[in-house]
């Protein structure tokens, strides 16, 4: 409902959308591709109430999204999938491009839509500019495969991509419609170097053990924050100490003297990355100033964990 916005959200699979348009929202975008028979015949389901786009890279997928929405009388709009940076998700090459948006033209129960992209930075940007070369060179490679299939005839509505470290770099760039955004809107670790955002979601975890005199144990593990790629969580506001692990219910903390936490005491985490981590809890606690105003649900976790 903000102003300037284009009404709608990402998911990453079909369970999250059906909440969101069970919620109002009806422009989704699934941002990975969708295979089963019966999650996309979810999808079809949502499509007569919203409109619904998903990710595809693979003929074969392609195929399998026509045969079960032209079954159930619906359109599936199609975004495919060009992969720039993280080598998991996406065509690789502009002809792969070319040739899955003609086929999606071609095949009945589909709405070509457009072209996405998501990328990551291998390490943190030194400064701004650097941070902007990087951005517009990945995103010119999803561009070029937009630019591709328009020589072919195809009209192309939407190229959507960008994320938390692109997002003031996106929408200067030319045919650029969408940014996806991502971790900004609640902040984690890895992209601290982003300081336009603050952190929004903190973990609140208590001592249970202090076995060193240097050494805390809290009741807060990786089942409740994750540690991507080993990146561990970081103790907020409080100088001095380090998480040395993290286990599936514990957290080790380390100081660099006396640990200033006792048995029962508390303390907040913040979280390496924010994606993996919501989808941990049923519920959020809201606080403002110290009080708790309100508990949401968080209906869209995927019931993953």
């Amino acid at each position: 409902e903000a102003g300037g916005t284009v009404g709608g959200v990402c998911c990453a699979k079909a369970s999250e959308a059906e909440v969101m348009v069970e919620g109002g929202i009806t422009n989704i975008l699934v941002t990975n591709q969708v295979v089963t028979r019966d999650k996309i015949a979810r999808l079809c389901g949502l499509a007569k109430r919203a409109d619904i786009k998903v990710a595809v890279d693979n003929p074969g997928n392609l195929q399998g999204l026509s045969e079960v929405a032209d079954a159930h009388n619906a359109t599936l709009g199609v975004v495919i999938e060009v992969d720039t940076s993280m080598s998991r998700g996406g065509i690789r090459s502009i002809a792969e491009g070319v040739q899955l948006a003609k086929q999606s033209v071609a095949l009945p129960g589909l709405a070509f839509r457009g072209v996405m992209s998501h990328q990551t930075l291998g390490r943190k940007p030194s400064d701004r500019e650097s941070r902007f070369l990087e951005g517009r060179r990945y995103i010119q490679m999803c561009l070029d495969v937009k630019d591709a299939i328009e020589a072919e005839g195809i009209s192309v509505d939407i190229v959507s991509t960008g994320e938390t470290w692109t997002y003031d770099v996106a929408p200067e760039i030319p045919g650029v419609d969408e940014v996806q955004g991502g971790t900004y809107a609640l902040m984690a670790t890895q992209a601290d170097y982003m300081d336009a955002f603050q952190y929004a979601v903190k973990v609140l975890s208590t001592v249970i053990s202090t076995p060193e005199s240097n050494v805390a144990v809290g009741d807060v593990g990786y089942r409740a924050m994750t540690s991507p790629g080993g990146v561990l969580p970081r103790v907020d506001g409080i100088a001095g100490i380090e998480v040395e692990s993290l286990g599936a219910d514990v957290i080790v903390l380390r100081s660099d003297g006396e640990m200033p936490l006792d048995v029962g005491d508390q303390f907040l985490l913040l979280s390496a990355q924010q994606d993996i981590m919501v989808n941990r809890w049923d519920q959020f606690v809201a606080v403002r100033n110290g009080k708790v105003e309100a508990v949401w649900p968080i209906l869209a976790r995927g019931c993953h964990h």
